[in-house]
């Protein structure tokens, strides 16, 4: 029996010590976290009118990259200096480069302002020039097409996966990239910040 009663006091003291510890770290944790709160927002605040000083000093230009036109003429990004450019980087087996193709031959009939450089990734799987050239007319794409033979383009941007999109202003500073499938939307959207 008294074990009993020995044992009923050390549960009920174990209770109200956890009890009054979760009291005690919740009220402080509440206060730590308003007080983090408070100045985490002052921070903030002062760190975004920094961030957006500094970004409009901080540009990062456009790698630039040999390739060859439909002529086999070869072609420099930076020939296109001056234009606000849409470069996307496909091939015939990317299952995710062809969905999208039809909303870029869209956009590019629409933004006769903006340069669309639809490069492929020729020699890659099995993708040859003439495999190329003959998706795109089969498909009656009117986007200038062009050719990474030599991996330049490919290396100059870290390509891992296909499709990928660089959005390039007319100054040749990378605005934004996008990597996979983009949506019509999406596409209108990253056009519309290079206008």
């Amino acid at each position: 029996m008294k074990n009993t009663v020995k044992w009923i006091i050390i549960a009920v003291l174990l209770v109200g010590l956890l009890a009054g510890a979760t009291a005690l770290y919740n009220k402080y944790s509440e206060e730590f976290n308003m007080n983090n709160q408070v100045q985490s927002e002052e921070t903030t605040s002062e760190n975004a009118n920094e961030n957006a000083q500094n970004k409009e000093e901080i540009k990062y230009k456009a790698p630039d990259f040999t390739v060859t036109d439909y002529e086999g003429n070869k072609v420099k990004l930076s020939d296109f200096e001056g234009k606000p450019v849409v470069l996307n980087f496909w091939a015939t087996w990317c299952y995710y480069c062809k969905v999208e193709m039809p909303d870029f031959n869209e956009a590019y009939k629409n933004y006769p302002d903006v340069q669309f450089l639809m490069v492929n990734a020729t020699g890659t799987n099995g993708e040859t020039v003439d495999s190329a050239k003959a998706y795109v007319e089969q498909e009656k794409y009117e986007f200038p097409v062009f050719f990474d033979e030599m991996y330049e383009a490919n290396r100059a941007y870290g390509l891992s996966s296909f499709p990928m999109t660089v959005f390039i202003d007319a100054d040749g500073n990378i605005v934004s990239s996008r990597l996979g499938m983009l949506t019509k939307e999406a596409l209108e959207e990253e056009i519309a910040k290079l206008l």
